[in-house]
């Protein structure tokens, strides 16, 4: 499995309990739908299997499509070719949620290293979850499988980066423990840049 060559193969699965809601029609009062019964399933993507392979793109897509995400979809070339480059990688992983066998969220994340600790650690470069089952623990499920791997190879930290915009998404995060980045708060914290390179 090349996505697990650091760290050995780690599958784990857990029951979430899942309540949604859905709009009468004629009201406009939420209903509430009980999915007590869903089983969530939480494993480290094998990038050479076709199912994984296909989740990861949909639901990529899915992503780039939100506004939070550019609110345009993957173009071709990506689509083709992300899954071979993502493998060809040694330092990328990526993590799937899969909710009674659908795919329903995914990580994707990259090993970095951090100078001051003299120690590896883990970018979270993209997380999703399918709009239907956001809100309900399959982020923070995610997050949390994340960190065990991370822990596993022996990182010091978690980063990842959050529009100012996106208050659900920075919410999750507080949960899970993440915090803005700083050295001193006289200071503030880090921005992060980038200056885009013609192809």
């Amino acid at each position: 499995m090349l996505a697990n060559r650091h760290c050995g193969t780690r599958r784990a699965a857990s029951k979430i309990q899942f309540r949604f809601h859905r709009q009468n029609t004629q009201t406009g009062e939420a209903i509430d739908c009980d999915r007590s019964n869903l089983s969530i399933q939480i494993i480290e993507a094998d990038y050479r299997n076709g199912e994984h392979a296909q989740a990861l793109i949909a639901l990529l897509d899915t992503y780039a499509r939100d506004p939070m995400g550019g609110g345009q979809p993957l173009g071709g070339v990506v689509r083709d070719n992300l899954v071979s480059e993502l493998a060809a990688r040694p330092q990328a992983f990526s993590v799937l949620a899969f909710a009674d066998g659908t795919a329903v969220g995914l990580a994707n994340c990259f090993e970095g290293f951090s100078t001051f600790a003299c120690r590896p650690l883990i970018n979270i470069h993209d997380l999703v979850v399918l709009p239907a089952y956001r809100g309900q623990g399959v982020a923070h499920a995610i997050l949390g499988h994340v960190e065990t791997l991370a822990r596993a190879r022996g990182c010091c930290k978690l980063t990842l980066e959050v529009l100012q915009g996106n208050q659900a998404a920075q919410g999750l995060y507080r949960k899970a423990g993440y915090a803005g980045y700083q050295l001193d708060a006289e200071h503030g914290n880090a921005l992060f840049w980038q200056k885009r390179l013609a192809d």
